[in-house]
């Protein structure tokens, strides 16, 4: 469908916001014209699971449902939640677990629930054999605490909009997970852009998390997942490489981690 040269992977973004219909297929005819061919849903909590399901049955060969409790809905019913989502994933194809993880920004009375349920959900995605979508905000330090504690040949993914540091970055790398670049590698003083150019090709991936965190020159408007093609050009000037060389590595990268 894409008139580009090139593929570019969005592997993480909420596009189901918009309900299947006019707003979902403009909004997808402008990912196709960037070359933009393949995007990877994450639902939050188990009451937005029909739309990211609905918006990859409408188009299946380039969305893909992740289905996860992200940490933000880790609410003292989080075990219902779990369950309705794991009845879901007992009767449906997703491509990774997620996207769960630990949020330290908005509430830390629930860590030891956030850390529960990111345990449990580890454990799904450990035996169906799929990568999990990591998101970690403020807790860096909680998360790879957990990670080592749950380090084994089976747990592999993304770290979701990676922030951190060269350390961080180089952390992550080395306990299997590959990191999610997006529009915070484009912000004049994120300091993404420096991390990101000594982190070789091999161990990134690119995102949107659209509809937050817009690249430049969107910055404080609502994100969509056509202004991939932003964060690809800022990692192709990062790297002094042409756009198209970054979009099939990252997008090697990503059939490597989703199998797909």
């Amino acid at each position: 469908m894409s008139t580009k040269p090139y593929t570019l992977t969005d592997t993480h973004t909420h596009i189901y916001y918009h309900p299947v219909g006019i707003a979902l297929d403009e909004q997808l005819a402008r990912c196709f014209e960037k070359g933009i061919d393949r995007l990877f849903l994450p639902n939050v909590d188990s009451a937005s699971m029909d739309s990211v399901l609905a918006a990859s049955k409408a188009y299946p060969d380039n969305c893909f449902p992740m289905l996860g409790l992200h940490p933000c809905s880790v609410k003292a019913n989080f075990r219902e939640e779990l369950q309705v989502i794991e009845k879901t994933l007992a009767k449906q194809t997703v491509y990774a677990i997620g996207e769960i993880g630990l949020d330290l920004y908005w509430d830390k009375t629930t860590l030891p629930w956030q850390k529960e349920a990111f345990r449990i959900q580890v454990d799904w995605a450990k035996s169906l054999g799929l990568p999990i979508d990591i998101h970690c905000r403020e807790a860096f330090d909680e998360l790879f605490a957990l990670l080592v504690e749950l380090q084994d040949d089976k747990l592999f993914g993304i770290l979701h909009c990676f922030t951190g540091t060269l350390e961080q970055a180089h952390r992550a790398i080395d306990l299997g997970f590959s990191l999610g670049i997006g529009g915070v590698v484009t912000f004049k003083k994120s300091g993404l852009d420096a991390v990101v150019r000594e982190i070789d090709m091999a161990h990134i991936v690119l995102e949107t998390d659209a509809p937050y965190l817009a690249p430049v020159p969107f910055r404080g408007k609502e994100n969509e997942s056509s202004y991939l093609a932003y964060i690809a050009q800022k990692v192709a000037d990062i790297k002094e490489m042409d756009i198209r060389h970054i979009a099939a590595i990252s997008t090697a990268n990503s059939k490597k981690i989703f199998g797909i």
